[in-house]
């Protein structure tokens, strides 16, 4: 069951980042001026963000298997719409409607949660973010390749119908769960404000997620500019391979997992953020050549990618030990506000490179977990406490 929801989370938020490296063909198959191209990666997020907002906390409320099953096949009916259209219009509405299926992955999430015991939720959480981390991270290069041999249609024609398989291969293998919760949906969405106002654990990881994923944003939107210049003179496909060996740092998951089941939340993040902070120092502080320069940004790139797939399982852990009754709701928001801070890090990464160059990108990207460490630090300030933003009931080890 482990493996499935990990498959599955990886394969559904893919979806989201296919068009990232195709935005080129699309906005001149269907007419988009290069203004305007922007927008068929922005719809896709806000849809996604929506979602997070507005459908993920109904896995709180509804029938969890029927909830995804609803997702997934609205992904693969926009899917296959994006695929078929040559109308810029009923393509950026399509992309839209991906990115709110798309969430159905934030639903599986938590469903992972609640299947797993208190003792081994972290483990079980790090090993469904393996497969969702994956599927970040493998989805740019696989719509390059796939584009290049079969065009940029292929790829959602493909994912339309994985979804749909997909959809079906989960509400047979899912088993049912039905949440206790009274409430109806506006009070639903009301109480996600309280549940932000009143939870500060809810608050700190979703700040220093926000700050890695930031830098992860950031790194990832210049990476391939920098790759393709005069420096490094790398092809689309040397550049599908660099992302591919980036992919090394989803290891990192089950393995924060265990530290954090084990009781060393603390010292884990630590060592999380520090190594997203190292990232961007060593690549500014070391210049040995074009070979050996290439070879420490590849290093660059697992490192970033370990410390916010650390980060990323050590905040889950803290907030779906709060309770099982608000799983759904604290996961929106956790992914809702980091999404928000990987968005800045998207749009401050392409000013900085065109202002300033590789090395201002790099100064850019080491300051987003500078902050988070600065806010880490915070928590030891004063007097001592037990665990920032435990509340009664809580795992004490978050």
């Amino acid at each position: 069951m482990v493996w499935l929801l990990a498959i599955a989370s990886g394969l559904i938020v893919a979806n989201l980042y296919y068009a990232q490296t195709l935005v080129g063909p699309i906005s001149r198959a269907t007419g988009l001026t290069p203004g305007a191209a922007g927008l068929i990666v922005t719809l896709t997020q806000i849809g996604y963000c929506l979602g997070l907002l507005f459908i993920v906390p109904l896995g709180d409320l509804l029938e969890n298997r029927r909830l995804i099953f609803t997702a997934l096949l609205t992904s693969a009916v926009a899917l296959l719409a994006a695929a078929c259209t040559s109308s810029a219009p009923l393509f950026l509405a399509a992309a839209l409607c991906i990115g709110l299926g798309s969430v159905a992955a934030q639903v599986l999430v938590p469903f992972a949660a609640h299947l797993s015991l208190p003792h081994t939720r972290g483990r079980t959480v790090g090993k469904v973010m393996s497969g969702l981390l994956l599927g970040i991270m493998l989805a740019r290069p696989v719509a390059s390749l796939v584009a290049d041999a079969f065009g940029w249609h292929s790829i959602f024609v493909l994912s339309a119908l994985g979804t749909a398989a997909l959809a079906f291969v989960l509400r047979r293998k899912l088993p049912p769960r039905q949440p206790d919760s009274t409430l109806r949906y506006p009070a639903l969405l009301a109480s996600m404000w309280q549940l932000l106002r009143d939870t500060p654990v809810l608050r700190r990881r979703a700040l220093y997620q926000a700050c890695m994923f930031g830098a992860f944003s950031l790194f990832w939107t210049t990476v391939p500019l920098v790759l393709a210049g005069p420096y490094f003179q790398q092809s689309q496909t040397g550049i599908a391979i660099f992302a591919l060996v980036g992919v090394a740092g989803a290891i990192a998951s089950p393995i924060a997992g265990r530290l954090a089941d084990g009781g060393h939340t603390r010292a884990t993040t630590a060592a999380a953020l520090a190594i997203g902070a190292l990232a961007f120092v060593l690549p500014l502080l070391l210049q040995w050549g074009r070979v050996a320069d290439l070879g420490l940004l590849v290093l660059s790139s697992i490192l970033l990618d370990m410390g916010v797939s650390a980060n990323l399982v050590l905040g889950q852990r803290a907030i779906f030990s709060l309770g099982a009754e608000v799983r759904s709701r604290l996961n929106g928001l956790y992914i809702a506000i980091f999404f928000a801070g990987g968005a800045l890090g998207s749009s401050l990464g392409g000013w900085m490179f065109a202002q300033h160059g590789w090395r201002g990108v790099l100064w850019a990207g080491l300051a987003f977990p500078a902050a988070a460490l600065l806010g880490y630090a915070s928590e030891f300030i004063g007097k001592r406490r037990p665990a920032a933003g435990a509340t009664p009931g809580s795992d004490p080890r978050v």
